[in-house]
């Protein structure tokens, strides 16, 4: 059955399976910061020693996103998912019996390896399966299920490693990523590849000056937001003097305003991306420049996380809406580069927040990060009014 013509009850179906995806995708990535000391414990080494594979999981998502995304731009969509599945599944089982700290790192590369190429495609694919009209509202809910990752997926993997064992965590992981595979299984048509691109439309993808501005763009916010989002649990503690469960509600805090932040996104996203993307960045800005003066009370700083939280959702939904916009022709390969792109921002942030906590002080993180916010600001509002467009109006190339 063609994908245009089913009901919309089935499309949603199609795309709240890749929400729930996205939901299992983004709490592995993010569940090991709550294992670290237990999974430290379990080998016998320092925290600051198993940390090194956060870092390793960040950058190759971020260095195998495009090449992975190029090796499989002619495989058909739903083969390639339940491929990543497959792989995404028996990595996470190769963690619950790791029986040494590499045999973790390597597993834990395998799940990079399906993130990397989940990312490059999701997007794509549920704009192709959302009903008419309704492409913007796709997006939000996937990205309600990354915010749900955040919300319920960190917290409850943290609880479950606590009582039952980090292995738990990983193998409970990979039972519902399984019961995923079946939805997909069941419930996704085949999907020819479409517009996917190849390492021929690189060049052409370069040559588009907006695309090549909303890379370097996404770049410096994300690199801004991990900046201080990196180390806001030890601020709390550290320099707040606020405890751990206020460190962990106001994560949760930013987690939520995430969802809410997709919401307004689904309703306005369509035609209004360039000013919210650009009001979230402004807001950005203001959330990392009160970070140390909001840190006088813990309902200072939860008033913070939510804008921040809100914020930081709408951009990273407005600047997919953009990409997918400017790229049509070459949707898969577009994203794969934002994913990457992306990635790497993560990786700078927390570089960037390891080395103000380590040789200037942990209180500055979030100056520093308001600093690169303004000048995505400033961009954001030069690069919107010189190429305006929305999803609804791709523009021919």
């Amino acid at each position: 059955m063609a994908i245009n013509s089913v009901s919309r009850k089935t499309a949603w179906l199609r795309v709240l399976t890749l929400a729930v995806a996205a939901f299992i995708f983004n709490t592995t990535e993010f569940v090991p910061v709550g294992l670290l000391s237990d999974i430290a414990t379990s080998f016998g080494m320092q925290t600051a020693e198993v940390g090194i594979m956060l870092t390793i999981y960040a950058w190759v998502v971020a260095l195998m996103s495009l090449p992975f995304m190029l090796l499989t731009n002619l495989v058909e969509r739903k083969r390639l998912l339940i491929s990543i599945f497959i792989l995404f599944i028996a990595s996470h089982v190769l963690s619950f019996v790791a029986w040494n700290f590499t045999v973790l790192v390597i597993s834990r590369i395998g799940i990079a390896f399906a993130h990397a190429i989940f990312w490059s495609i999701t997007a794509s694919l549920a704009i192709r399966m959302a009903p008419a009209g309704k492409k913007a509202q796709a997006l939000s809910l996937i990205a309600t299920g990354t915010g749900l990752a955040m919300v319920l997926g960190l917290p409850l993997g943290r609880v479950v490693g606590q009582y039952f064992g980090w292995r738990t965590t990983f193998f409970g992981i990979g039972v519902i990523a399984a019961l995923t595979l079946f939805c997909v299984i069941k419930l996704l048509p085949k999907l020819p590849s479409e517009h996917s691109g190849s390492l021929k439309s690189l060049p052409l993808l370069f040559r588009r000056p907006a695309l090549v501005s909303l890379y370097a763009l996404i770049a410096v916010i994300v690199t801004a937001h991990y900046t201080a989002y990196s180390y806001i649990e030890p601020f709390v503690q550290n320099v707040a003097g606020l405890s751990a469960n206020v460190a962990t509600f106001l994560l949760l805090v930013l987690g939520g305003a995430g969802i809410i932040g997709s919401v307004m996104f689904g309703k306005l996203g369509n035609r209004h991306s360039s000013t919210l993307v650009s009001g979230s960045i402004g807001i950005v800005v203001l959330c990392l420049a009160l970070l140390l003066p909001a840190a006088q009370s813990t309902l200072n700083l939860t008033i913070l996380s939510l804008f921040w939280g809100i914020a930081i959702m709408i951009i990273t939904l407005g600047m997919q809406v953009k990409v997918l916009a400017l790229a049509p022709d070459a949707t898969d390969v577009s994203m794969a580069l934002f994913s990457g792109i992306f990635n790497l921002g993560i990786g700078a942030g927390a570089l960037v927040g390891n080395q103000v906590s380590l040789y200037f002080d942990m209180s500055s993180i979030g100056l520093v990060g308001a600093v690169p916010a303004l000048v995505a600001l400033v961009g954001s509002v030069l690069i919107f009014r010189r190429w305006p467009v929305s999803l609804e109006e791709q523009p021919s190339h």
